[in-house]
């Protein structure tokens, strides 16, 4: 009888266990995890994480194919991570810049006096 097997019919009969011999039992750990060959997540379009599912189609951190981004209340370092002001900000960079100058349009700068003063002297 082996020290290890605690199987009853090993037991009764004083041989070994087949199953304890064998090493067939309890491999759901470490030798299932090399078995793992396939991937579930890859580059999502829209946020480019790798977390768009394949067989879902959807993106766990932007919620693509979804029109509204996805957005929670209940964490606010990725609010952080994703406010206004982590991107490019194309527009608002020039709204910035408009506002300190009051929103003006279609007025010419004025000349500068070095210019003035040498498109005089010749």
């Amino acid at each position: 009888m082996s020290s290890s097997c605690f199987h009853p019919a090993s037991k009764s009969n004083g041989s070994s266990c087949i199953n304890c011999s064998l090493n067939t039992f309890q491999t759901k750990g470490t030798s299932s995890f090399g078995k793992r060959r396939n991937k579930t997540h890859t580059l999502c379009r829209r946020c480019g994480s790798k977390a768009y599912h394949l067989q879902k189609s959807t993106c766990g951190k932007c919620g693509y194919p979804a029109k509204r981004k996805r957005k929670y209340n209940w964490s606010a370092k990725a609010k952080r991570r994703n406010t206004t002001g982590t991107g490019r900000m194309r527009y608002l960079k020039k709204v910035y810049r408009r506002f300190r100058n009051g929103f003006r349009e279609g007025t010419a700068p004025k000349p500068k006096r070095a210019a003035v003063a040498a498109s005089s002297s010749s």
